[in-house]
């Protein structure tokens, strides 16, 4: 991956405001761009009044969307509560959530929900990925550093538990100051889960027994 890029530019910035489930609630101001490089709709979150002439350094998560744990709460991932905490965490001290369209690993949701099936018969969820003919993780987040790019930014802190995210951003140019995981939310459905992204692709999940 080259760390140059063609540039995006942005397009829209409207205020939206969010209520989750639990009742939390916080404003957001979304962010839509042109220009990006797969052409994907994907839009920037700005929480907590960031600061982007500073130059300071701000908390951003990449969020990859995942309709079955973001917006049914599925239980088989942990993608819905890590979607909740980071709106939270970021909002708290002014920060970006790049929610990136790259549902299932970037395989999409069909195939997604073909790879579940498979796991139901014994596979992890790499493994599934690939006996399905994709790589195990098929994220490319040039378009991350794009957005970015756009809004000014190019030195953050970022909210995650996946090594393969901190070593992509920095190859395309962004400063990773620090890492910050994220809290570990597990339960009995997510739980083997959890075990292969810590153990396969080492993320930063501290599983108890």
């Amino acid at each position: 991956m080259s760390s140059t890029f063609v540039g995006a530019s942005v397009r829209t910035r409207v205020r939206i405001p969010l209520t989750f489930a639990d009742g939390y609630a916080t404003t957001a101001q979304a962010v839509t761009f042109d220009g990006l490089s797969d052409g994907r709709e994907h839009l920037a979150l700005l929480l907590g009044e960031p600061d982007l002439d500073s130059g300071a350094t701000l908390l951003v998560r990449l969020h990859s969307e995942c309709l079955t744990g973001d917006v049914f709460g599925s239980d088989r991932c942990d993608c819905g509560p890590q979607l909740r905490e980071a709106v939270e965490r970021i909002a708290d001290t002014g920060g970006i959530l790049l929610y990136l369209r790259q549902e299932g690993r970037d395989i999409g949701l069909y195939n997604k929900l073909d790879a579940y099936a498979l796991q139901d018969s014994g596979l992890d969820t790499y493994q599934a990925n690939t006996e399905l003919g994709f790589d195990e993780d098929a994220r490319d987040y040039t378009a991350a550093a794009q957005m970015l790019d756009a809004l000014g930014v190019g030195r953050i802190d970022l909210l995650t538990n996946n090594p393969d995210k901190v070593r992509q951003l920095t190859a395309l140019g962004v400063t990773v100051r620090e890492t910050l995981p994220t809290g570990v939310h597990a339960n009995p459905a997510n739980l083997r889960y959890l075990r292969a992204k810590a153990d396969h692709t080492g993320h930063t999940i501290r599983l108890v027994g």
